[in-house]
């Protein structure tokens, strides 16, 4: 998601940039024990009133589950958001392939510092471009100056464009020829700038390094061992498993709101966002995480070494980026880990402290095409994780 860790609203697609626009917003007050419930769903409400079709949140701390869910799950029949519903969490599927390079470093199978070139020869080639300056470690963080392929397959930032080319389907190969075609940010390691094709050169490392696709080691190492069930990696294709809540896009101001369950093949079907999930296997996958369950303390330990997120890229004051893992301040002290993800009509964002003992997943299933709308969303979402987190932590029930 981002917030600039999704997919969809990059400096390539200026118009939509509005999407991700994130703002921190501390926790005004934190609710009494005995309101906790009731303060989560009054957050879901808060989100449904400034236009959000519908919402579910799942809270998992010591000794209790909160859920709230608020809206609607179909426009045209007013049915309710499903219950830990099908979603796509976009741009956290980041955060799945991130872990599976980082348990092959820890294999001693591949280094940080090799270069893209070691491992995918001549793949990352023009207009100032080039593999063999580019790490691993800085494709994880997105230091790397690679130009996102975002742009090239959105050739038209509409309903009927949504329509019109939802089906085109891209190899991980073309999209980073995509992303070639224009020149780097900045040299490697200078600077930082989110940029998917990253994430498609690393799932295609994965490839190179085990013989097997990403998609089957995110299963395999992940997935199988946490018995996460009802997580999935669909590749090309563009359908969610029922029970699930429609995904709907505006994508004008004031305009009309476009049904786009149906995944955006040409960037819902790679190593940067392709993964389909439920808030309770994605609670899951981020509790274990951080809990040491998925890798050695030394890999956990490198996935945690951050960066500066820079003031003007759309994120949270004092956000910072790791491997795979974007680090955020609350309004309470410390902060949370997580990794966010948004697509047309949807924005999922998981948050974990760092203990791993309180996760919870915030999911959206409609996205404004106004900037004041957007804005207040964010800043509902933001609040909701601020207030959730932090009244986890004062309340009796949490040791």
């Amino acid at each position: 998601m981002s917030i600039r860790r999704s997919r969809i609203s990059r400096p390539t697609v200026a118009a939509f940039a509005v999407v991700l626009l994130t703002l921190f917003v501390p926790a005004e007050s934190l609710a009494a024990p005995s309101d906790h419930l009731s303060q989560l769903q009054r957050d879901a409400d808060a989100l449904r009133d400034d236009g959000v079709t519908g919402v579910s949140v799942r809270l998992e701390a010591p000794h209790e589950v909160r859920t709230a869910r608020s809206g609607v799950g179909d426009l045209s029949t007013g049915r309710p958001v499903a219950a830990d519903g099908y979603v796509r969490i976009g741009s956290a599927t980041k955060t799945f392939v991130a872990v599976v390079l980082l348990q092959l470093v820890g294999e001693g199978r591949l280094s940080l510092d090799d270069t893209v070139d070691t491992w995918l020869p001549g793949l990352v080639r023009g207009h100032g471009n080039d593999g063999n300056r580019v790490t691993l470690r800085q494709l994880l963080q997105h230091t790397s100056g690679l130009p996102d392929y975002i742009g090239g397959v959105v050739p038209e930032l509409s309903a009927a464009g949504y329509r019109t080319n939802r089906w085109t389907t891209y190899t991980s190969r073309q999209r980073v020829a995509l992303a070639m075609k224009h020149q780097p940010s900045f040299a490697p390691g200078a600077g930082w700038e989110y940029s998917n094709t990253n994430y498609v050169l690393l799932g295609t490392v994965i490839k190179a390094v085990t013989g097997h696709s990403w998609e089957y080691e995110v299963w395999a190492r992940i997935l199988r061992p946490l018995r996460l069930t009802r997580t999935l990696t669909p590749g090309n294709w563009p359908f969610l498993p029922r029970p699930h809540a429609r995904n709907y896009q505006q994508f004008e101001p004031g305009g009309a709101m476009t049904d786009t369950t149906i995944a955006y093949l040409p960037f819902d079907a790679d190593a940067d966002g392709s993964m389909i999930s439920t808030t309770t296997d994605t609670n899951r996958f981020f509790t274990a995480l951080l809990q040491g369950r998925l890798l050695a303390p030394a890999q956990l330990a490198e996935m945690q070494r951050t960066v500066e997120v820079p003031a003007d890229r759309g994120f949270p004051p004092g956000t910072r980026d790791g491997l795979g893992l974007f680090w955020t301040p609350l309004s309470c002290g410390g902060g949370y880990w997580g990794h966010s993800g948004d697509g047309f009509g949807y924005l999922v964002w998981p948050a974990t402290t760092p203990d791993g003992r309180t996760t919870v997943t915030v999911s959206l299933h409609s996205r404004p095409g106004d900037e004041s709308s957007a804005t207040r969303q964010n800043q509902d979402v933001t609040a909701l994780v601020d207030r959730a987190l932090c009244s986890a932590r004062r309340s009796p029930t949490s040791p």
